[in-house]
């Protein structure tokens, strides 16, 4: 049904090397025909699937901070609740659902209440994104049709699922390494660490399914939650599609 497929993953401020890999596919001819994404992925797939250019996305998010997009609560489901996301999706996205965007997109969430990955291409798209981008205890998680939903990286952190036999060709942006040894100094990292271990798993599918497989090095060094080094993200992210050679881009621009 489609010609190019891309898959986002997760990788909390991370998330801005795709957009730099994004706008150098761009610069190729080439652009996504559908979209997967989850948690950072599922934001930028959002922006990305509603008509914004990566140079946009990226001045529009790295503008906030940690606390801009959230809000501190007292830990009853969550250490921090992602409401200026939640609003600045709505204010800037002019689509109310999913299934509204110019191009499809899926998003991936863990279905907490009935422990299992789903993957939504319809229903609220800010809800949604929010849902996606939930790390568990770190993030509080979002109720739809009667089930609790958190960060679907939990159990797909690079969702090529949905994109498998509708897509002529899949190119998988992974933006989230698992670098060792790490030091651990606040709550906030443990969590963050623990998360990506845990979603590290299903990197195997990921690379079996995808026609140019992506992973940005350099990016363990920044921190899961800042976005202090957004343009530096970008770059690292721009430079991974650039340095490859012209002759691994001809099949997605051959019919």
């Amino acid at each position: 049904m489609y010609n190019v497929g891309f898959v986002l993953s997760g990788g909390g401020a991370r998330g801005f090397a795709h957009l730099g890999a994004i706008q150098a596919l761009a610069e190729l001819g080439i652009h996504p025909d559908i979209i997967s994404g989850v948690s950072a992925g599922a934001i930028v797939g959002a922006f990305i699937a509603s008509g914004k250019s990566p140079q946009e996305i990226h001045e529009l998010i790295k503008s906030g901070n940690l606390l801009h997009y959230t809000r501190i609560q007292i830990p009853k489901t969550g250490i921090l609740r992602m409401d200026g996301m939640v609003k600045t999706i709505e204010r800037e996205i002019p689509f109310k659902n999913i299934e509204d965007l110019p191009v499809p997109l899926f998003v991936g969430t863990a279905n907490l209440t009935e422990a299992r990955m789903e993957y939504r291409n319809t229903g609220p798209l800010s809800t949604l994104v929010q849902a996606s981008a939930s790390i568990p205890v770190l993030f509080s998680p979002v109720e739809m049709d009667g089930c609790i939903y958190a960060d679907g990286g939990l159990l797909d952190n690079i969702p090529v699922h949905p994109l498998i036999g509708k897509c002529r060709k899949i190119i998988v942006c992974n933006v989230n390494p698992l670098e060792k040894p790490v030091t651990l100094k606040s709550l906030v990292q443990i969590i963050t660490r623990t998360f990506q271990m845990s979603v590290h798993a299903r990197i195997d599918e990921a690379r079996e399914h995808a026609d140019l497989y992506l992973e940005p090095h350099g990016l363990k060094e920044f921190e899961l939650l800042s976005v202090a080094r957004a343009d530096q993200m970008f770059e690292i992210g721009y430079d991974s599609v650039a340095k490859l050679e012209n002759s691994v881009f001809e099949q997605f621009t051959n019919e």
